[in-house]
C-alpha cells in the first residue's frame, strides 16, 4: 500500500503547530513542577493524584466512548496502561535525584528507542535514520550524563529507563490502536496507571499529612495541562498538520523543559552538557521525522 496523501489547509496547518507548541510548553513545564512538588510529595501520592483526577476528567469527557467499549479496548487499555505506569514511576522517582533539565533531554530519548522496538515486533529494519539518531544518542547521552568520571547516578539511571518504558508505551499504542478505539484506550491507561500507583502508594510510601498550595498547584496543572488537555490539543490538531510537523513541534519538550528549568530551578549546564543535549534533539527530529521536511523544501523550489 502507498503512503496516504492527505491536503492539508495552510491556515488550520499553522494553527495546529502552534496548538501543539502549547502541548509541547505544557510537557517541558510539567518537570519543572513536578520538581518543585516533590520537595512537599512522594512520588508515588503525586502520581497517584494526577492520574486519578486525569482518569475522572476523561471518563467523563469520553463517557460515550466507554459505555460503547469491547473486551479488546479493556485488553490493550490495560496493557498500555502498565507501561503508562511504569514509564512516569522511574520518571518520577529518577527526578528526587536528578536536574529537570537533564531529565526533560534524557525522555526524550524514548523516540530513538520506538523503531527498534518496532523492528523486534515486526521484523522490520528501522532505517539509517534511526540507527544514525541511536548513535547521535549515545553520543548526546554520554556528555549529558558522564560528568568527571565513566558513572551515571541514579536519577539520570532512572530516566534512561523511564525512556525504554515510555517507548514501550508509544510502540504499543502504535500496535493496539489501528485496532481499537483511541479514545477509550487513552481513558483506560489513565485508570489502569491511577490503580496501579495508589495500590504502590499505599505500598511503599507514607500518606501525605499536608496538601500545601505547592501539591495543590501542582496537580492542577498536570491534570489540566500536562495530561486532559494535552491529550485533548493533540487528538484534534493532528488531524490538521503533516505528522512531520506534529513530530518537531512535540520534540520540543525536552528544549523547553530545558530553557525553564535553567530559568526557574537555576540549573546549572556546562558547555559540554549543551553539546550533549544539542547531540540528543538532533537524534530526535532525525529519528521523528526522517528529515522528510527537506524533501518538501526541496520539492517546493522545484515547483517554483
Amino acid at each position: 500500500m502507498g503512503e496516504k496523501i492527505i491536503n492539508y489547509d495552510r491556515k488550520k496547518s499553522v494553527l495546529a503547530d502552534l496548538s501543539l507548541l502549547l502541548v509541547a510548553l505544557s510537557w517541558g513545564g510539567g518537570f519543572i513542577v513536578v520538581k518543585n512538588a516533590l520537595a512537599d510529595i512522594t512520588p508515588m501520592w503525586m502520581m497517584a493524584i494526577r492520574f486519578s483526577f486525569g482518569f475522572l476528567a476523561m471518563a467523563i469527557v469520553f463517557h460515550k466512548n466507554l459505555i460503547k467499549i469491547s473486551k479488546k479496548d479493556l485488553k490493550s487499555g490495560l496493557i498500555i496502561g502498565v507501561f503508562l505506569f511504569l514509564g512516569y514511576a522511574t520518571q518520577t522517582i529518577g527526578l528526587q535525584y536528578t536536574t529537570a533539565g537533564k531529565q526533560a533531554f534524557l525522555t526524550g530519548t524514548n523516540v530513538v528507542i520506538v523503531p527498534f522496538l518496532v523492528w523486534f515486533i515486526t521484523k522490520k529494519h528501522p532505517g539509517w535514520h534511526s540507527i544514525v539518531g541511536a548513535l547521535l544518542t549515545l553520543i548526546g547521552i554520554g556528555l549529558l550524563t558522564l560528568q568527571g568520571g565513566f558513572s551515571i547516578n541514579v536519577g539520570d539511571g532512572l530516566t534512561l529507563i523511564c525512556a525504554v518504558f515510555f517507548a514501550a508505551h508509544i510502540t504499543s499504542v502504535g500496535y493496539f490502536a489501528a485496532d481499537c478505539d483511541s479514545i477509550a484506550i487513552s481513558v483506560v491507561q489513565a485508570g489502569v496507571a491511577a490503580i496501579i500507583f495508589v495500590i504502590g502508594a499505599l505500598i511503599f510510601e507514607p500518606m501525605p499529612k499536608n496538601i500545601n498550595g505547592n501539591i495543590e498547584f501542582a496537580i492542577t496543572y498536570l491534570v489540566l495541562f500536562s495530561t486532559v488537555g494535552a491529550i485533548l490539543i493533540q487528538n484534534i490538531a493532528q488531524k490538521f498538520t503533516p505528522p512531520t510537523h506534529a513530530a518537531i513541534v512535540l520534540s520540543m519538550e525536552s528544549v523547553i523543559g530545558t530553557i525553564l528549568a535553567v530559568i526557574i530551578l537555576k540549573d546549572v549546564f556546562s558547555f559540554t552538557m549543551v553539546i550533549g543535549c544539542f547531540f540528543i534533539f538532533a537524534a530526535i527530529i532525525i529519528t521523528e521525522t526522517k528529515l522528510s521536511f527537506l524533501k518538501l523544501t526541496k520539492t517546493k523550489q522545484s515547483d517554483e
